[in-house]
């Protein structure tokens, strides 16, 4: 069933050396094609990185080596304005993506897009991680991967044959995530506490790499210093202005 395939979801970081062909990507990205797209823009791409030395590369920007040598295929999922311009030049016309809004259009197409890739892939077998690491280099990456203006990478994925199986992280109660005809932030006080139980529990006595620790505490010291703060001006060069 599709939601016991949703609800069994955990990130693979090491794969066995099974490279994954061109047209079983191609197939993997038409699935996720037909994701949700605001007025149907269609404002993303990805990037296939095939090539050894980007892909080294790519592993060395994004601080992480493991997924990118082992994964059977890598992916980089852009929002991508360059291609509606091409578009719009068919018609005479210029458009202008400079806006707030322009750019969420693109991060939500992007993110619904990719969501799509990983369930035809988790429903082939394969394992999957999202590597948000390419936030960490955007601009050496763009010019790695000779991304024009309008086009800005948000994240990669990599696919491969897993070769490691993670537990299932325990999510927040539902009871935590839906509200009904208001907002209701006084449920957190209890809801809260006994998820950090659940979570320190999970962390504890998990398969590997266990730890003493509290979601609660994790999300402050995560939260608390401000990171990546160069993406702003990053996203202004490539032509997302916030105007």
């Amino acid at each position: 069933m599709v939601i016991e395939l949703l609800t069994s979801h955990a990130s693979v970081r090491k794969y066995k050396d099974v490279q994954i062909s061109k047209e079983a990507v191609h197939e993997l990205i038409r699935a996720g094609q037909h994701a949700a797209s605001s007025h149907f823009v269609q404002a993303y791409s990805v990037i296939h990185v095939t090539d050894e030395e980007k892909r080294k590369k790519l592993a060395e920007l994004t601080k992480n080596p493991k997924q990118f040598s082992t994964a059977g295929a890598a992916l980089v999922f852009c929002t991508d304005y360059c291609r509606l311009e091409k578009a719009a030049a068919l018609a005479g016309k210029e458009i202008e993506y400079a806006y707030a809004e322009n750019m969420l259009v693109g991060a939500i197409d992007v993110a619904l897009f990719a969501q799509n890739v990983v369930i035809a892939a988790e429903s082939k077998g394969y394992g999957i991680c999202y590597i948000g690491g390419v936030r960490n280099a955007p601009q050496e990456i763009s010019e790695l991967l000779e991304l024009p203006a309008g086009v800005a990478p948000l994240f990669a994925v990599t696919i491969g044959v897993p070769d490691e199986a993670n537990e299932v992280k325990p999510r927040l109660p539902v009871e935590a995530i839906i509200h009904e005809n208001a907002y209701d932030a006084g449920k957190y006080d209890e809801l809260l506490p006994a998820y950090d139980e659940t979570m320190n529990e999970y962390y504890q006595h998990r398969g590997s790499n266990q730890k003493d620790v509290k979601w609660s505490n994790q999300m402050a010291d995560f939260l608390s210093t401000p990171r990546r703060t160069y993406m702003k001006g990053f996203l202004e060069k490539r032509g997302f202005k916030f105007n």
